[in-house]
């Protein structure tokens, strides 16, 4: 039987634990894991991504939607299993509350809206439909006309 306070640590301990991953997704390791893209640490949640697919089922972690949206563009000859619908992607519902209790969420099912982002893409993925919002092909292509 346990103490009260042996009871009271392990709930508290028992919310840190990392259950909340979609199957199949890959723990980031925040503030120590890189955007395969641009080499920038991963250390705002709200705009984290994620992509796994292909014959070994490669995992690509992003530090901002806008890095997701161009290495789709740029490495769709070297990796042509991105387009496949088996291909596995994942965005941060900018909403979500903690590191601790992270959503996430299908780009194509999800809503952009303008928020200022680490690579200055400035887009963020929400759950719901929100005024101005776009829907992730609309997204795509302001990412792309912007640049960089």
């Amino acid at each position: 039987m346990l103490t009260p306070m042996a009871a009271a640590m392990s709930l508290s301990l028992s919310g840190c634990k990392k259950d909340n991953w979609p199957e199949g997704m890959v723990e980031i390791k925040w503030d120590r894991d890189t955007c395969v893209r641009c080499s920038m640490v991963i250390s705002d949640r709200r705009f984290a991504a994620q992509m796994r697919g292909g014959p070994d089922n490669t995992v690509f972690k992003f530090d901002d939607p806008g890095c997701l949206v161009f290495w789709l563009k740029e490495r769709a000859e070297k990796y042509p299993w991105m387009a496949d619908a088996a291909t596995r992607m994942w965005l941060a519902d900018f909403n979500s509350k903690s590191r601790d209790a992270m959503q996430w969420l299908d780009p194509k099912r999800a809503f952009f809206v303008t928020r200022t982002s680490p690579m200055g893409y400035n887009f963020a993925a929400v759950s719901v439909p929100q005024a101005g919002g776009l829907d992730f092909t609309d997204m795509r292509q302001h990412v792309l006309a912007k640049g960089k």
